[in-house]
């Protein structure tokens, strides 16, 4: 790409977006750099996906206590000590973000560390001070979290996810203002280590994006877990007072109700980092925030890429991995598709029990005008289920009722988020539900039920 500018690529964040395109990059011969003014791995590795998944499995072992005492083993929980569950958690982003380090240096990749404005088509500024030249800038920015008026963040009695992951003493009790996967899955957190976890989600019910069906397996779940819950409800106001919060609700009957919690967390969503980054001089305006682009994720400017959370696709780590590689593989000559297809990209929440999809909900299809017929297979009708106590959940599959084509899969319980990809690759490969339900399983496993919900699509389930 002759010897214009200092680089073929030039990448704006090291999140999973940004530090996956660069590598991609490199990886077809195109000298690239990162440029990050914080840590290595964006908010997922450091503040999101990889700590709070550290918190999940710390939790989970604690929640095993009552198994263990169940096998006559004494367990005094008097000295839990959450600073220690804290500390792994850093320690795994620490290790995480180091190995992004190590792999940028084996790509051969430079890491420019400051903060990048753009300045041209062709030009990023770091830290207002040096300017580095590439033949194509990708903008990876990524996002934070979004506060509501009159609930703003002090990280003090208004936690953001933010200051959630970095609390070192737990609260007593919680308030969770948002019920979507960010919000379940702190809820599960909070109460597995025994807080008193209250959550209140605008819309008709927790998960509101994802299927009704997986939404109900785990509202049965958290109502057994003495997690309390207001679906359809509005937090109007709030008050600090005694070392407590007060949030005043509209419910969905319109009466009016006040709940105290010593600490409350904001997790409505997230919003693009896409201010004081340059956009501006190079002629590129945002819509609601976020950067319009085009096939292969070019902005108007043909030589500016952005993806990842500035752009508004789904806000998903995977996702930005994969709008990086499409990225680079245009700028490459490589050809790929020009967009993700939004109906093949697993969603994954890591509550317990996990809730896991791709494709088409019911609401959707519905609302689509899209013919579909469905099948389903509880969990409990899986031995290896039974046999590890996890018999709560279970798999469906919605399919076009003359091509038998997979429309769209939903898996709720134990290992969900693991399951999914066994009917993600099959609806890739353009395979059927019988191709899956025709497929020797091992046995005894959990994906029998994955199975077996393919032979209920066909009309012969065995096991129910």
């Amino acid at each position: 790409m002759g010897n214009t500018y200092d680089y073929d690529v030039v990448v704006i964040g090291s999140g999973p977006g940004g530090y996956v395109a660069a590598i991609r990059a490199a990886q077809l011969g195109l000298k690239s750099c990162v440029i990050e003014k914080d840590k290595l791995g964006g908010v997922c590795l450091n503040i999101g996906c990889i700590p709070s998944k550290a918190l999940i499995h710390q939790a989970e072992i604690f929640r095993s206590i009552p198994e263990l005492q169940s096998m006559g083993v004494s367990v005094d929980g008097s000295n839990f000590d959450y600073s220690k569950v804290f500390a792994k958690s850093r320690k795994a982003s620490d290790t995480v973000s180091r190995g992004v380090g190590y792999l940028l240096k084996k790509n051969n990749i430079d890491l420019i560390q400051g903060t990048g404005v753009l300045k041209g088509p062709h030009e990023v500024i770091v830290d207002n001070d040096k300017t580095i030249t590439g033949n194509n800038i990708i903008v990876a920015t990524g996002s934070r979290p979004r506060s509501i008026p009159g609930f703003e963040f002090d990280e003090q009695f208004v936690l953001s996810s933010d200051g959630a992951l970095m609390l070192q003493q737990l609260p007593s009790s919680l308030i969770v203002l948002g019920g979507g996967f960010i919000g379940v899955e702190f809820a599960h957190i909070m109460n597995a280590f025994g807080v008193k976890v209250t959550i209140v989600e605008l819309l008709e019910r927790l998960l509101p994006l994802e299927d009704a069906d997986s939404s109900d397996v785990l509202t049965r779940a958290f109502r057994r877990r003495k997690i309390e819950m207001y679906t359809g409800a509005k937090a109007l106001s709030m008050k600090k007072e005694s070392g407590k919060v007060s949030v005043l609700l509209e419910k969905k009957d319109g009466e009016k109700q006040s709940i105290e919690a010593e600490k409350v967390l904001v997790v409505v969503g997230r919003a693009p980092n896409t201010e004081n980054i340059g956009l501006e001089s190079v002629g590129i305006s945002t819509e609601k925030g976020f950067i319009p682009v085009g096939n292969y994720y070019q902005t108007k400017v043909a030589s500016i890429y952005a993806i990842g959370d500035v752009v508004s696709t789904p806000q998903l780590a995977h996702v930005a991995s994969k709008e990086g590689e499409i990225a680079v593989e245009h700028m490459a000559g490589k050809n790929p598709v020009p967009r993700v297809d939004p109906l093949i990209i697993p969603s994954a929440v890591y509550c317990e029990p996990q809730v896991a999809s791709f494709g088409y909900k019911e609401y959707q299809a519905q609302e689509q005008g899209i013919s579909y017929k469905k099948a389903a297979f509880p969990y409990r009708g899986a031995g290896k289920s039974v046999a590890i106590e996890k018999s709560e959940g279970m798999v469906k599959v919605l399919y076009d009722p003359e091509t038998n084509e997979i429309l769209g899969a939903h898996i709720a319980g134990y290992d969900a988020t693991e399951l999914i990809h066994e009917v993600l690759l099959a609806k890739s490969s353009e395979l059927l539900p019988s191709d899956i339900a025709e497929m020797i399983h091992a046995h005894p496993t959990l994906s029998e039920a994955v199975m077996e919900a393919m032979r209920s699509a066909e009309g012969w389930a065995v096991h129910i």
